[in-house]
């Protein structure tokens, strides 16, 4: 299975999504990637997903318009600005899905509070694609 995971920066959200997906099947092939993307992923991901055993020490942040040409099993999209991107892609997947999570990067406070912040997230994001790979990917392998 080809999937894409889109969001506003590509530097917190889909980049756990993608990391999660990967360690939950590593035989799809995941990308993820941002309307905007960020020069960097942010410090705090790369932190708080090696708590979570997933190394995203080498991964880069991706426009979108990086995959527009290829086709996708499924594209998810994280936020309201990622659906924007969705027209790029009519026709080129079977599948589009949109989850819902608070951007970290919004979230002011002292710093170990912020660190919590992000691992609640991370814990949402890890529950809601493990939930979307036992029912969706897991299905789909086994067809």
């Amino acid at each position: 299975m080809k999937i894409l995971i889109l969001c506003t920066d590509n530097a917190i959200r889909s980049q756990m999504a993608e990391g999660f997906l990967k360690s939950f099947d590593p035989k799809s092939e995941v990308f993820s990637a941002g309307t905007a993307a960020a020069a960097k992923i942010h410090p705090q991901t790369v932190e708080v997903m090696k708590e979570a055993f997933i190394n995203l020490t080498e991964n880069k942040t991706k426009h979108f318009e990086d995959f527009v040409q290829l086709h996708f099993d499924c594209i998810i999209t994280l936020c309201e600005k990622s659906k924007e991107a969705l027209p790029h892609f009519a026709g080129k997947t079977k599948q589009i899905l949109h989850f819902t999570f608070d951007d970290p990067a919004s979230f002011n406070g002292e710093e170990e509070e912020e660190l919590d912040f992000f691992r609640n997230v991370r814990d949402e994001i890890k529950n809601e694609f493990f939930k979307f790979y036992i029912q969706i990917i897991k299905k789909y392998t086994h067809e």
